[in-house]
């Protein structure tokens, strides 16, 4: 596990650099800058990030070429997390063990700064030194994971949740395209930023699929079982607001194998994908047992 924290630092702080360059302090910030920057460099587990220089660096390919596509990655996750705690959305007050965005700027700085960082991130792409069809690849694969198809579409089947009792089938879903979109992006970018064939990334993406999903599911467990200090958000909410989820559905010992299975299937497409580095595929094993095993 140590080795873990030490390669995930190193991406977390690669990327965090990387970000200071693309998003700027430069003294005289408007506030909607200045809510995009609390937002976007106020911590965090940096995972997406993580997965695409992680699976570049396991193909063979140079992590410089990826470094871009993770900022944009980090860009988006950080959008949608300011609109998620939105009012009108999941209506949290905390985030990352601080207020949200619309706490600390109010909800109209709050809401252009989401759309700042999501315009941010495709404008940070075409930076890229990559071949223009490599660039145009990340582009409609990022614009779909974060549009109606992904993130999007998943928020909205998240809010409906609410209102009903959803099948499992609605609930897996809901998981795929919320959380578990972004993921499979993040691998697929590392992919394009390696130059891998399309059957690796079939592989590597059936990876990034089932460690998404175990890693809703480690939320939703971690929601009824954690603090808010550890978390460094409100716990309880999918209880309050009658959401279905694993837990609700099978209880958490239940909901906690199906993320274990899940988590060696993902192993299992890791050990399909030929000419990957020993040493990478070492830390992508140790981050999907991480996913299992994390507090916060």
């Amino acid at each position: 596990m140590n080795s873990l924290k030490i390669q995930l630092e190193t991406y977390a702080n690669l990327t965090q650099e990387a970000l200071e360059r693309f998003l700027p302090d430069n003294g005289n910030e408007d506030t909607v800058t200045s809510a995009m920057r609390y937002s976007l460099l106020g911590g965090g587990k940096r995972l997406r990030a993580a997965l695409a220089l992680a699976f570049c660096n396991a193909l063979g390919g140079k992590q410089d070429d990826a470094i871009v596509f993770a900022c944009a990655l980090e860009m988006v996750h950080a959008y949608s997390l300011i609109h998620d705690d939105l009012p009108c959305m999941d209506d949290d007050d905390m985030r990352r063990g601080r207020p949200s965005c619309h706490i600390a700027f109010g909800e109209p700085v709050a809401l252009l700064a989401g759309d700042g960082l999501l315009t941010k991130a495709f404008e940070t792409l075409s930076y890229s030194q990559l071949p223009p069809a490599q660039i145009v690849q990340a582009v409609g694969i990022l614009a779909k994971a974060a549009g109606h198809l992904g993130m999007i579409g998943g928020q909205r089947l998240d809010l409906e949740n609410e209102t009903i009792t959803a099948s499992i089938e609605r609930v897996e879903q809901t998981n795929r395209l919320k959380t578990g979109a972004l993921i499979s992006a993040a691998v697929a970018l590392g992919c394009i930023a390696a130059g891998a064939d399309a059957k690796t990334r079939g592989f590597a993406e059936c990876y990034a699929q089932h460690i998404g999903a175990a890693f809703q599911i480690t939320d939703d467990i971690l929601d009824c079982t954690s603090s808010q200090e550890e978390l460094g958000k409100p716990i309880g909410s999918d209880a309050q607001n009658h959401k279905t989820t694993y837990v609700s559905m099978y209880g958490i010992e239940e909901a906690r194998t199906i993320a274990e299975h899940r988590i060696e299937q993902a192993k299992q497409a890791l050990d399909a994908i030929d000419g990957c580095s020993t040493q990478t595929t070492g830390f992508l094993y140790e981050l999907a047992d991480y996913i299992l095993t994390r507090r916060s």
